[in-house]
């Protein structure tokens, strides 16, 4: 695969064991990002932080939740989008504002971010990091209006592109969604506590009740007073895009991101898809486990048996967001083994998500052939991948999107399939229930972006003053 996950962000306020409710919050959303993690707390008086490189199992032990103190706390995982992959890039962020002392994790990207770091550099800024996330702060601390809300619209209304972020203050925590509404953002409330998280099924490990979306363009206020909720300032009337691929691939089954159960959705693409490409075979297999809805869906449409033909070995990361390509090799060769005595003699067809660079599903192919398949019939749940995402979803270029350079027959031929299928855009929008084909970005196979793309730069930088927990020698 090619396509790198973004990141998942969770806050908890008004909680006793808020760090360690974020901790778990983390736990869930880790494939959305296993590059790094991070934790700040606040507890009325000071802000502590445990960020390091590595999975959240790995960063966070007892010993450092209890050093996160406090009833309100915000954590991120990580996969680099804009900026280098560095200890000093874990978010996180902390800054000592003008509006008062605020730290900040942001799951998207800022497409503006270069313009508006050229410009603040010119008037003085100094940038502690070489990531997007922390143009916010700096316009949020130079903003001319006092009042904190007035400032946040402002600071908001001010950047464009993807963002869904968490910001905690000083005794309140803040949530907002960009006015499209690109990634996924909700709000759950527990024992009078509440929690927002990027995805439903950080709710559910934590036990929280799952209250509604962030609605695009909504900025939410949780402080011990309750909750404000306001509108990012636009002189225009902009439409919810929301990224398609949080369907297809990126949020966990178990979630229910936009309004849609992520399962049923990918269900009802593999039918969809077996609509649109019918094949005569023995068994449905997929491509555990992002394939095994859609597999399933498939199966049912077409009336032919579901069968368990590959078997995954969960002590392997997921290829989609190894950071380096060495380590992706290595784990497309260890990650899946073919079940001989399930394959040998049938017509498989073989259903998996998506197809970025093609060189994983000819690996796959060539495997199951060689474990005895007479025929397999590749379908992938979504349509062709030609362009680079700019909203928070790191793509390669085109030049490595195979279906941006090869024709459907000839990508079969490359993978050495008998036939090749893909869904429609159409039919991939279909899928959802809300059936609005206006509510979803689907740049990545079209090329239509909703928002003007401007350019991107990478930066460098640092660490705010914070209470940062070391390890004892």
């Amino acid at each position: 695969m090619g396509f790198k996950d973004e990141c998942g962000v969770f806050g908890a306020f008004g909680h006793k064991n808020a760090s360690h409710l974020c901790y778990l919050g983390l736990y869930s959303l880790q494939h959305r990002g296993q590059e790094s993690a991070g934790i700040v707390s606040f507890d009325g008086t000071d802000f502590y932080a445990v960020k390091e490189m590595g999975l959240v199992s790995k960063v966070f032990d007892g010993e450092k939740t209890e050093y996160l103190k406090g009833e309100s706390a915000i954590g991120h995982v990580r996969y680099s989008t804009t900026g280098a992959s560095n200890i000093n890039n874990i978010q996180p962020l902390y800054s000592q504002t003008s509006k008062g002392r605020i730290s900040i994790a942001h799951n998207g990207n800022l497409t503006n971010a270069f313009s508006l770091i050229e410009e603040l550099e010119k008037i003085g800024a100094l940038f502690q990091t070489t990531i997007d996330s922390e143009v916010i702060l700096h316009l949020l601390s130079r903003s001319s209006h006092s009042d904190f809300s007035d400032a946040l619209g402002e600071t908001l209304g001010k950047i464009e592109g993807a963002f869904s972020l968490v910001m905690l203050g000083e005794n309140f925590l803040v949530a907002a969604r960009d006015r499209h509404g690109f990634r996924p953002l909700v709000l759950g409330k527990k024992d009078n506590s509440y929690f927002v998280s990027s995805e439903t099924c950080a709710l559910d490990l934590i036990g929280a009740e799952y209250i509604r979306e962030i609605e695009p363009g909504e900025i939410i206020i949780i402080s011990k007073e309750g909750i404000i909720s306001f509108t990012i300032p636009s002189e225009s009337v902009i439409q919810p895009a929301h990224c398609i691929f949080e369907h297809v691939y990126f949020s966990r089954p178990d979630s229910q991101v936009f309004g849609d159960s992520v399962h049923l959705v990918r269900k009802e693409m593999g039918r969809q898809l077996s609509i649109e490409h019918p094949a005569e075979a023995d068994i449905v297999m997929s491509i555990p486990d992002s394939g095994n809805s859609a597999a399933l869906g498939f199966a049912e449409q077409s009336g032919i048996p579901f069968e368990i033909g590959m078997t995954r070995n969960h002590y392997v990361g997921r290829t989609f967001i190894q950071p380096e390509q060495s380590i992706r090799d290595f784990s497309v060769k260890v990650k899946l083994n073919p079940i001989k005595h399930v394959l040998k003699g049938k017509r498989v067809v073989v259903v998996d998500d998506s197809l970025v660079r093609g060189t994983t599903a000819k690996r796959r192919v060539s495997a199951i052939l060689e474990a005895g398949a007479t025929e397999v019939h590749l379908r992938i749940s979504s349509p062709p991948i030609q362009f680079p995402c700019h909203m928070g979803i790191d793509t390669p270029d085109r030049d490595q999107l195979i279906a941006a350079n090869k024709t459907t027959a000839e990508i079969m031929r490359f993978v050495g399939a008998n036939s090749l299928g893909f869904l429609s855009i159409d039919g991939m929008k279909r899928s959802t229930t809300a059936h609005k084909k206006s509510n979803y970005c689907s740049a990545c196979f079209s090329g239509k972006y909703p928002l003007d793309i401007k350019n991107k730069g990478k930066y460098i930088k640092g660490h705010g003053k914070i209470n940062l927990y070391a390890e004892k020698r």
